[in-house]
C-alpha cells in the first residue's frame, strides 16, 4: 500500500502521538545519528543552525568542512577570525556577508553574557536567543533542542506541509509547537516503551523532528 493511500485511510489524527507512531513505523532514521542532526558536536550544531537558514543542508556541510579546515572549533576562534576569511569559508551557505556578521556577533554576545560555550548551553533561554540578530523561533529551538539538549520541539516548513496533509492548520509557530509537544508529553510513557534503550524527552523531540523531515524529503 502506498504512503499516500495510508494517509487517505488515516483521515484524521487525534494528536501528535498518533503522528509520531505513523512516522515511527516508516523506520526513517536507521541510517542517521541517534539524535538525527548530522553532527554530535554541539558547537558545530550551533554553527549549522545559523548557516542552514535559507539554504540546503548540503551547502552548509561544505561550509562546516571549510571552517574545520581553518580550525574554527570554538567561540573564541570564531570571534578572532578575520571577517573576510570567515566570509570565504561559508560562501557555499549563501548570504555569506550577513551570516558571517551574525556568527561573529553571536559568538561575542555568548562570551560576554555567559563566559563560555558550556555555560551558554546550560543557561541560555529562548528569550535570550530571540534577542540575537538573525535568530528566529525555528533557529532558536534548533539550538536549544540539538545543541543545548533542551526539551524544545523544532517546527519548520516540512512540519507545516505534513500537518496540512492531515487537514491541520495552525495560526502560529507557537500553536503548532504546543500541539506537537502536548501529544508527546501526554503519551511519554507509551513512547519510552517503544524503545529498547533509555530515551529522554529531548531525544524524542530530536527524533520526531528528524522523522518529519526525512518523511517529507521522500514524499
Amino acid at each position: 500500500m502506498s504512503v499516500y493511500k495510508q494517509m487517505q485511510l488515516l483521515t484524521s489524527i487525534n494528536n501528535s502521538y498518533d503522528l509520531f507512531i505513523f512516522l515511527k513505523e516508516k523506520d526513517l532514521l536507521k541510517e542517521h545519528l541517534i539524535s538525527w542532526w548530522p553532527s554530535s558536536n554541539d558547537f558545530e550544531i550551533l554553527l549549522g543552525a545559523i548557516l542552514t537558514q535559507n539554504t540546503k543542508w548540503t551547502n552548509v556541510e561544505k561550509s562546516l568542512v571549510n571552517l574545520k579546515r581553518i580550525n574554527i572549533l570554538s567561540l573564541e576562534d570564531l570571534l578572532n577570525i578575520d571577517i573576510n576569511s570567515l566570509i570565504f569559508a561559508i560562501t557555499s551557505s549563501g548570504f555569506k556577508n550577513q551570516k558571517s556578521k551574525k556568527l561573529k556577533l553571536l559568538a561575542s554576545n555568548i562570551l560576554e553574557e555567559f563566559g563560555s560555550f558550556e555555560l551558554f548551553k546550560n543557561s541560555c533561554t529562548r528569550e535570550w536567543l530571540l534577542e540575537q540578530k538573525g535568530i528566529g523561533l525555528e533557529t532558536a529551538d534548533a539550538i536549544l533542542c540539538y545543541a543545548c539538549k533542551r526539551d524544545s520541539m523544532v517546527v519548520d516548513k516540512y512540519t507545516l506541509k505534513l500537518l496540512k496533509r492531515f487537514n491541520y492548520e495552525f495560526e502560529s509557530y507557537i500553536d503548532l509547537e504546543e500541539w506537537l509537544e502536548y501529544g508527546i508529553n501526554e503519551n511519554y510513557d507509551k513512547i519510552v516503551q517503544l524503545y529498547d534503550y533509555e530515551i529522554s524527552l529531548n531525544l524524542i523531540y530530536c527524533r520526531f523532528h528528524g522523522k518529519i523531515i526525512e518523511f517529507m524529503k521522500k514524499h
